[in-house]
């Protein structure tokens, strides 16, 4: 470990020089304003920000925005020392990592700093929390935005963590939207097919492993926690409620302990959400009844303030997603990836996948298998496949590839029916069905005759040495 929970990682953050603190900010609407301007109009990689002394709330009380906006606090956080200098290089050190860790089941101990304060009954409050109102057409302020949603199958021991959005209706509820195929969207309908409430705890703020694996496209059966701990090479530690029966960080910040019931709804949303959109309409959404709160002295609420991109997660999950979408094409059996990735404009929904081309028709399988893939196929637009001299986080190469070797006639695959989610803004406001189309391109050299194919006008590797090593890096503009 190189850090030890959410504290200890602020403080290595700030030793990056990485961190900036806000005092006497407005959660209505300034907050987010802020947090949407730094990571639209700062130069890459923008600082992690916490807020403090926030309008209405006691001091002490903290949100944090952008965990993950920089190659080197993911870095840390996967406790990567090994040096790169290429976002490429980053997400195949995280997917090397990935290939050689094994989940290792969660540890737990009977107490934490969590404990320090807790609130059952009618004596709980979660206005006493500095939810934000983020965007201007938000239907409300959001609690729960970098926060864990703990749920567990009940057919199973599988507990699942994960991210979804949580809009505050009163002092012991908060509306929750899960997108339909999501785990705990099925953890949801198994306990509702049976007639019983969902119990489910509620983390806002803990380490940022945790959080990390919540938001990466974890297999289902697999806990995030465990995988969490497999990346760390150690257990997390984590601590049983007796109210709910499931697991919580034991560094975490401020725990909800709750319920969802069927057929208990409340209007939630609408919600400025990833693509850039208010995508989802207000609509009538379940409710988390909360029946505990726990929470440290001087707790940190944190938050993701997501926009048009490029926002405080477009990084994250364009690393996360081309990593696990490698991973996933290689166990699928398809050779010689040499780089995914999922352009942070559209993370979800624009990804290159490069690779040495060894037999026909190995282009198709790659583009039709990464499009549809687990961690690729949610509401995917485009996969472009891409020959091995073209560096696909390059977009400057990518539409080169597409302008000179991809034929639409022929090199352009449209595919039906497909996963998608009422964030999608090209689905109609008035249709029931969340599917979409996506395109699987092409833009390779021709299989057939590739050997003929023109000659690529460009420095030789040979002569770029040459020429690096006469009048330095530092003239080219280079590290």
């Amino acid at each position: 470990m190189i850090y030890d929970g959410l504290r200890d990682w602020l403080v290595k953050v700030d030793e990056l020089g990485e961190l900036r603190t806000l005092e006497d900010v407005d959660w209505n609407l300034e907050m987010g304003a802020i947090v949407d301007v730094l990571y639209r109009e700062h130069p890459p990689y923008p600082p992690a920000l916490i807020f403090d002394k926030i309008k209405g709330h006691a001091n002490g009380y903290r949100t944090l925005f952008g965990h993950f906006a920089s190659p080197g606090r993911i870095a840390l956080t996967l406790g990567i020392t090994e040096e790169f200098d290429h976002v490429l290089e980053f997400t195949r050190m995280y997917h090397d990592r990935m290939g050689r860790c094994a989940p290792i089941p969660m540890e737990e101990v009977r107490s934490g700093p969590v404990h320090e304060h807790a609130q059952e009954g009618k004596d709980v409050d979660l206005w006493r929390f500095p939810a934000p109102l983020l965007h201007e057409k938000d239907g409300g302020r959001y609690l729960g935005t970098g926060h864990l949603v703990i749920t567990k199958d009940p057919d199973s021991d599988w507990i699942n963590a994960g991210t979804y959005r949580m809009m505050s209706q009163d002092k012991t509820s908060a509306g929750i939207y899960i997108g339909p195929g999501k785990h705990g969207y099925i953890h949801k309908q198994k306990y509702f097919e049976k007639g019983v409430a969902m119990p489910v705890n509620i983390v806002l703020g803990c380490d940022p492993l945790v959080w990390f694996a919540a938001c990466s496209p974890v297999p289902s059966g697999i806990s995030e926690f465990d995988f969490a701990g497999g990346l760390r090479g150690e257990p997390i530690k984590v601590i049983r409620s007796d109210i709910t029966g499931l697991p919580y960080p034991v560094d975490a910040e401020i725990v909800l302990e709750g319920e969802i019931r069927p057929g208990d709804l409340k209007e939630e949303g609408p919600f400025g959400e990833w693509p850039g959109y208010y995508a989802s309409p207000r609509s009538l959404e379940a409710v988390v009844r909360v029946k505990r709160v726990l929470n440290r002295n001087d707790p940190i609420v944190s938050c993701a303030n997501p926009a048009r991109p490029p926002h405080v997660l477009t990084l994250l999950r364009a690393i996360t997603r081309s990593a696990h979408v490698w991973e996933e094409l290689e166990k699928a059996g398809v050779p010689e990836i040499r780089g995914v990735w999922s352009h942070e404009p559209g993370p979800r929904q624009f990804t290159v996948v490069a690779i040495k081309q060894r037999y026909p028709g190995h282009v198709k399988q790659a583009g039709v298998i990464a499009s549809q893939c687990f961690s690729g196929g949610y509401q995917n637009r485009f996969t472009i496949v891409v020959d091995d001299d073209i560096d696909p986080t390059r977009i400057d190469d990518v539409v080169w590839a597409l302008s000179t070797r991809c034929d639409p006639e022929g090199d352009i695959d449209i595919q039906r029916r497909c996963w998608s989610s009422s964030l999608d803004p090209m689905i109609h406001p008035d249709s029931k069905v969340l599917m979409n189309s996506r395109a699987v391109i092409d833009a390779c050299r021709p299989y057939e005759w590739m050997a003929r194919f023109p000659a690529v006008a460009e420095t030789s590797p040979e002569l770029r040495k040459k020429v690096l090593g006469k009048y330095g890096r530092q003239f080219f503009g280079l590290r």
